[in-house]
């Protein structure tokens, strides 16, 4: 079975990417980016979204720093030799050690970042400072 391989488009750069341009996984082959665990990112008025799908994981295994303005989440994982009950046709289930890495914008409070996990869904939460909720939207006009 093959899947659909997904092309990058590197034409179009966007904020996104800018956030992205520290991730630990960005300049890797394709194999090792299946590796890493997908992260969703919304912008609200008030605060930037990460929600990154690590099912199985606990909390315990988990790790969120800060380090000059980079956030980094990572777990790793001891390798266990598992007793293998059956036969199996296929399998798929893996836990394996991650670290991805996002550079923080300057208008995120660092002291107030907070994160939960429930259902296999890390969310991390950074609030944007009060400073730069105030500042209005510029509008520039095409001329």
């Amino acid at each position: 079975m093959k899947l659909a391989l997904r092309k990058e488009n590197n034409w179009v750069p966007s904020l996104m990417d800018e956030i992205f341009k520290n991730d630990s996984i960005s300049n890797t082959d394709q194999n090792r980016k299946s590796l890493a665990p997908p992260v969703n990112v919304s912008e609200r008025e008030d605060q930037l979204l990460l929600q990154i799908s690590i099912p199985g994981f606990n909390k315990e295994d988990v790790s969120i720093e800060i380090e000059k303005q980079v956030l980094i989440i990572s777990s790793k994982v001891a390798a266990v030799n598992e007793e293998i009950i059956g036969k199996f046709t296929r399998k798929e289930f893996c836990k394996q050690s991650f670290k991805r890495s996002f550079n923080l914008p300057k208008s995120v409070h660092l002291d107030q970042i907070d994160a939960t996990y429930e259902n296999g869904i890390l969310s991390v939460i950074l609030p944007k400072k009060e400073e730069d909720l105030s500042k209005p939207k510029k509008r520039i006009f095409l001329k």
